[in-house]
């Protein structure tokens, strides 16, 4: 049977699609964003947390692994990933619970039984699943088997991508998703390329292709103080979006929240001092989008 790398099932979801929804976070991600919240999202591969502010630096984490992979370093905790094989003995004998692993390896039956827990609260306010990341189409063959056994129960289904992924499994995704959540970042190529890592070239060529062959999408904006947020850009997707008949937006603030993450698992944040942006900048990129007849739907 299949199986996948999901780092998170969020229940009760309320702002990933319709209703009350469970949220199954999918690793993986082929962009490397600036502000990415969910950075143990971009691996496909599971990763060790260390939470600094719980640690003892009493060393049985060191002392439990039995391949060498865990050393400290000038009060810091790192590893080997070449030489972990998450036998999870640095977990269990951690007297802080300051050691966790960002990654479980599930079959879709697993991911079910989760999701089971929530099915009540589908029914009663017209919720389902969404499936996120990372990237979801970086597992595609994992997507799948997900959206049809979702489609086989009758659960509503929705796709939370970058678009930036093969259309052969896009296509295929789409014909057993409801919704399309679509993320638009940035609209110029080479601020693409400078604060996503890749081209966008892909995930508008996707686009296009998915505005033909799927009638339910809504664009997601991520709205970065100084990256994105500025009226060219703003204008440049409201357009883009009307030239596929597409009319429903989501914009969503800048936020740190996932800043400290970055350490715990080793990684330097790229915009360390930045701040959400205030009320009356929403409004105006709001404005920017509303006079184009972009619904926003917030």
């Amino acid at each position: 049977m299949v199986t996948g790398t999901i780092f998170n099932i969020q229940r009760y979801s309320l702002h990933d699609g319709p209703g009350i929804r469970t949220t199954v976070f999918l690793k993986g991600c082929p962009l490397q964003c600036w502000w990415c919240h969910n950075p143990e999202g971009i691996s496909l591969s599971r990763e060790l947390i260390w939470h600094r502010h719980k640690c003892l630096g009493c060393g049985a984490c060191v002392r439990a692994c039995p391949r060498k992979a865990l050393c400290f370093t000038q009060a810091n905790l790192s590893y080997d990933q070449e030489k972990c094989d998450f036998c999870m003995r640095c977990v269990e004998e951690c007297p802080a619970e300051a050691v966790e692993v960002a990654g479980q390896i599930m079959t879709p039956l697993e991911v079910m039984a989760e999701v089971e827990k929530d099915r009540i609260f589908f029914k009663q306010s017209g919720g389902g699943v969404t499936i996120s990341g990372g990237e979801p189409l970086a597992q595609p063959q994992f997507l799948l088997a997900l959206l049809k056994l979702f489609r086989s129960e009758g659960i509503h289904t929705a796709v939370d991508t970058s678009g930036y992924g093969r259309w052969h499994d896009l296509e295929q995704v789409s014909r057993l998703t409801d919704l399309f959540l679509y993320d638009l970042k940035l609209m110029d190529d080479s601020l693409s390329r400078k604060y996503t890592g890749k081209s966008n070239d892909l995930i508008l060529e996707n686009l296009r292709k998915l505005a033909r062959n799927h009638n339910n999408i809504q664009i997601r904006v991520p709205l970065i103080p100084g990256v994105n947020d500025d009226a060219e850009n703003l204008r440049a997707i409201g357009q883009f979006m009307r030239s596929l008949g597409i009319s429903k937006m989501s914009i969503h603030p800048y936020h740190h929240f996932g800043s400290a993450k970055y350490e715990k698992l080793g990684r330097h944040y790229k915009l360390p001092h930045l701040k959400p942006p205030a009320a009356e900048d929403v409004a105006r990129a709001r404005g920017y989008l509303e006079r184009q007849g972009i619904m926003i739907i917030n």
